[in-house]
């Protein structure tokens, strides 16, 4: 049948930045953007927090970050740190004697948040210099939720400038100290101050940049939040890492920033499914078929481009584009393989069918006892 389609790329000229290391995953100067999470459980049952990680690594996360509130937290960061298959940052507020504890504990990165640690700006050298010596990198996180009370004060709300002000500044004093291992990430619920803050930062520095729409919301309008964010920074190269930030489980945060980076064609598709929205021509329950070959074909090991369609007006044509496709009418259903018709099978036998074509699409032509289909 002849192998599948590769991904289709989109050029996108990435921002040149510096390039820092998360870990094992280098962030920034023309490395692959990734994907980031952070887990729910509470750090310090240890057990709860690697199963959790271990789930999102197995959805595609590059790196996951977890919360230290307390000295509990701090205690198990070394043995999450050693045995999280994934680089892990501690996320640090308020209290800056847990940063030394994550660095001591081998975290591959330290997130600090400008607007809410005690005394942070003074200890910013001996955490330089900690963090130096363990080549361990620094997210400065700045959030319209815990902007430091002084520049909601000078402008009047988390306007992007009040943003980038925090942000630029917090940079400055680590580089007084001579370090720049920095990653910068500039948050609000609102997209497009979101994206107005990361544009000016994208002018004003060279570090490699952090994409998050903080406080998203609900798992649908919090997706489209950041798709919308995302999609318009990323296409003009603004963006290193990702986390989509929806109240749902991280294993679902993760799948939604590969959706995103695939549809911008920054990440090849392991599954794309073209499927039509539906309307009065159509003869067969397009919606759940549609659903029940995605579920099919979830965690399918190779690439692959199936089109579902619901009629004769575009169905042909997409499956030209596509490796399989499927056109329906009167309760039934035709096979295409790169727009070629194959067979025609009932409703009921459109997913399997489609299964079964995709495995045989896929196998070694040099299997034992099978011959090239």
């Amino acid at each position: 049948m002849g192998a599948p389609a590769g991904p289709r790329e989109v050029p996108v000229r990435r921002r040149p930045t510096r390039q820092i290391r998360v870990g094992t995953v280098p962030v920034g100067g023309g490395a692959p953007i990734s994907v980031q999470t952070m887990t729910t459980t509470t750090t310090a049952d240890v057990d709860a927090t690697l199963r959790q990680i271990a789930a999102v690594t197995a959805a595609g996360c590059d790196i996951v970050r977890v919360a230290v509130p307390t000295a509990d937290d701090a205690a198990a960061l070394p043995t999450i740190a050693k045995k999280s298959p994934i680089p892990v940052i501690a996320d640090i507020h308020f209290q800056p004697r847990y940063v030394f504890a994550a660095i001591d504990a081998g975290c591959a990165a330290v997130r600090v948040n400008p607007g809410n640690i005690k005394k942070f700006d003074d200890r910013v050298g001996e955490i330089a210099q900690a963090a130096s010596a363990a080549r361990v990198s620094i997210r400065i996180g700045v959030n319209a939720g815990s902007l430091d009370p002084r520049l909601l004060a000078k402008h009047g709300s988390a306007t992007p400038e009040a943003l980038v002000e925090s942000a630029l500044w917090e940079a400055s004093l680590f580089e007084e100290h001579g370090f720049t291992d920095l990653k910068i990430a500039v948050k609000h619920h609102n997209p497009m101050i979101m994206v107005a803050a990361n544009r000016l930062l994208a002018d004003a520095c060279d570090y490699p940049l952090h994409l998050g729409v903080t406080e998203a919301g609900p798992a649908f309008q919090g997706a489209m939040k950041s798709a919308v964010a995302f999609g318009i920074l990323l296409a003009n190269g603004i963006g290193d890492t990702i986390r989509v930030s929806i109240s749902d489980t991280p294993v679902e945060q993760v799948k939604a920033g590969h959706h995103i980076l695939q549809s911008l064609g920054l990440r090849p598709c392991k599954l794309e499914i073209v499927s039509c929205p539906g309307c009065g021509r159509l003869q067969v329950d397009l919606h759940t078929l549609a659903t029940k070959v995605e579920a099919a074909f979830d965690g399918f090991p190779h690439p692959l481009r199936i089109a579902v369609m619901g009629c004769v007006v575009n169905g042909p044509g997409e499956s030209r584009e596509a490796d399989l496709g499927v056109s329906c009418g009167n309760g039934k259903g035709q096979i295409f393989h790169h727009g070629q018709v194959i067979c025609t099978v009932p409703e009921s036998k459109i997913v399997e069918t489609l299964l079964d074509q995709a495995l045989r699409l896929t196998e070694p032509t040099d299997t034992p006892g099978r011959g090239a289909t």
